[in-house]
């Protein structure tokens, strides 16, 4: 929760990309979408609100609208989807994007409204189901001509308002349970003393430092949430068992 605080702070998206899958592996899917959907809210205000304003809301309109109208499908395939199947799917969907991000990779083609919308359709998806609707935006803006502060503002900007279709769509659909959003709130004042101080580190780090730091805790935490590692985990400790206890 820490890393995760610091490297939303610094880059403005990554506490979905860690959490989503480490929170989905010790608990389950829902409740790590709820937990993210809390501790994402109102934490963020002291860092996303001072950036508003440097949003380029023409970019962000678009694709917020699309995420809003899509954000209803991704909560029905999270309530209704198999748990295992939507770790694995989850994490996948994580590995990919990550590793997309990392490999330099950036869209550069022509910037249409449909085209904008259409990722913010995907966004909204990808929120709905574990609430990361960072990767296609980013892939998205990131290519753009935009300065690296403005990208920063949209994307701050978007999730922002996008944690409120979120939370009201889970909360229609009854996912907002008691001992749910208890750990939500347990996790707010670590997350969000972390998050300002990632703050306060933006800018002294460079760009290459924190996207390395930030790609390498996302990965990994895709592939220690897998549930192939259970596995693997659980095989080591039962043979380590079986050999202290001469089996």
């Amino acid at each position: 929760m820490l890393a995760a605080g610091v490297v939303r702070g610094l880059s403005g998206f990554g506490t979905g990309l860690i959490v989503a899958p480490i929170a989905g592996a010790l608990y389950d899917p829902v409740t790590a979408v709820v937990l993210l959907v809390i501790i994402d809210s109102l934490p963020t205000l002291p860092v996303a609100l001072p950036v508003v304003k440097l949003a380029r809301w023409r970019e962000v309109l678009p694709v917020l609208a699309g995420l809003a109208l899509f954000v209803p499908l991704g909560v029905y395939i999270l309530k209704n989807g198999d748990e295992t199947v939507l770790r694995w799917v989850i994490c996948l969907i994580i590995l990919a994007c990550a590793l997309t991000l990392r490999s330099g990779w950036r869209y550069h083609g022509p910037r249409s409204l449909p085209l904008s919308f259409g990722i913010g359709s995907i966004a909204g998806t990808l929120s709905g189901i574990a609430a990361i609707p960072g990767p296609p935006v980013i892939i998205y803006w990131m290519a753009s001509t935009l300065p690296v502060a403005v990208v920063r503002a949209n994307l701050m900007t978007l999730f922002l308002i996008s944690e409120i279709f979120s939370a009201g769509n889970l909360w229609a659909a009854g996912l907002f349970e008691h001992s749910r959003v208890m750990l939500g709130l347990l996790m707010i004042p670590p997350y969000m003393l972390s998050l300002l101080v990632g703050g306060r580190l933006y800018g002294i780090a460079s760009d290459t430092t924190y996207r390395r730091l930030a790609f390498t805790l996302i990965i990994a935490s895709a592939l220690i949430a897998l549930p192939l590692t259970e596995i693997v985990f659980d095989w080591l400790f039962s043979g380590g068992r079986m050999l202290f206890s001469g089996e």
